[in-house]
């Protein structure tokens, strides 16, 4: 019997970090390939069913899994090595590190922030190393794992039930999975709802296969496909809201203007038309405003209740645990990248195509 692995427990700044990586356009598809795996993993799902959905094998796997729960996010970038032998010693790096990552006040300097020549002076006036280049620093520091990064804001989640929420959302997926076996009154189906936003009609970056340049000569070579670089934003913009049955593997969408409860419920009793009326089924879903039964929005609450229907909802910032978020970086990179439709009709197709296919 194969071994049972999983991701260990992260929290909700990791998670959010997980989520970063798979929604960025750029960067390695390694990458993201490697923090989807992840990710699936730390909402459940059993080592075979993800490496069915990233059409990969168990025992890849099972090695992400190993390598991020030994080393962390450093695990999901690829080490690439080779080139000339390093310059300065150890010792000196680790001090050119330290100092790097620190602030200039700490040096009783009056600068908010270290630019590369500022940090090069210092260092030489400092005595860490006799002379170091502005490149040379620069390629220094990105060996070392130290880059020019924007602050952000962070938050974690303050929901006074988050354990209990978590536990609520996770209990389903094990009985999708098959490791749990569903009791009388549990749901029998699991949907992952979430919305994707917007859906423009414009010219969507993307890339494709295409002969190298030195290759041939320009006369030569086929010519490469491109996109307009100037456009009009006609069409509006649309919403496009997703729902992942666990049970059949498959994922539903409706894209619609605008998104609000009203369209939540349209697309809810859409889902709950699929099965009998007698089988019970969730809908897990985040915290977003028109998902959330308020006294103003009883009709979503009422219609659950009267249709069989539990709405399970993640905890406050910690959308990480709905299924669907791995699913929409697939989903863009598969259907609107590198395209430019007309309008909404033929977006629309091509996406309902591709959750077909």
């Amino acid at each position: 019997m194969a071994e049972r692995v999983r991701v260990r427990e992260i929290d909700d700044e990791e998670g959010r970090k997980l989520l970063r990586i798979i929604r960025r356009g750029t960067g390695s598809v390694l990458t993201w390939r490697r923090a989807q795996t992840v990710l699936l993993s730390a909402q459940g799902m059993p080592v075979a069913k993800i490496a069915e959905v990233s059409f990969t094998s168990d025992d890849r796997v099972r090695d992400v899994i190993r390598n991020f729960n030994a080393d962390g996010f450093a695990s999901l970038y690829p080490k690439y090595k080779g080139g000339r032998p390093k310059v300065f010693t150890l010792p000196e790096r680790r001090e050119i590190k330290k100092i790097a990552k620190s602030r200039p006040t700490e040096h009783d300097l009056p600068l908010s922030t270290w630019s590369l020549t500022k940090l090069a002076d210092f260092l030489v006036a400092e005595g860490v190393v006799d002379d170091i280049s502005h490149e040379g620093l620069r390629i220094l520091l990105r060996e070392e794992g130290v880059s020019f990064q924007r602050l952000k804001t962070w938050t974690s989640s303050r929901d006074p039930d988050y354990a209990v929420k978590k536990a609520r959302v996770e209990h389903p997926y094990a009985t999708a999975d098959g490791e749990v076996v569903p009791e009388a009154d549990e749901p029998e189906v699991i949907f992952c709802m979430d919305e994707f936003a917007p859906l423009n009609l414009m010219p969507h970056p993307g890339r494709q296969w295409a002969e190298r340049g030195g290759r041939h000569k320009a006369s030569e070579r086929e010519p490469r496909r491109r996109r307009r670089a100037t456009y009009h934003r006609y069409g509006a913009v649309r919403h496009l809201s997703a729902a992942l049955d666990l049970t059949q593997d498959r994922l539903y969408d409706h894209i619609k203007p605008v998104k609000k409860h009203t369209q939540l419920l349209e697309s809810c009793r859409y889902l709950r038309s699929l099965y009998p009326p007698e089988v019970r089924i969730a809908i897990v879903c985040d915290n977003f405003s028109p998902h959330l039964t308020t006294k103003r929005r009883q009709r979503v609450g009422t219609w659950a209740a009267a249709n069989n229907v539990e709405i399970a909802y993640t905890p406050t910032n910690s959308s990480r645990l709905n299924r669907t978020e791995a699913q929409f970086t697939t989903l863009r990179y598969s259907t609107p990248d590198g395209t430019d439709h007309a309008d909404n009709r033929r977006l629309r197709t091509v996406i309902d195509r591709a959750n077909v296919a």
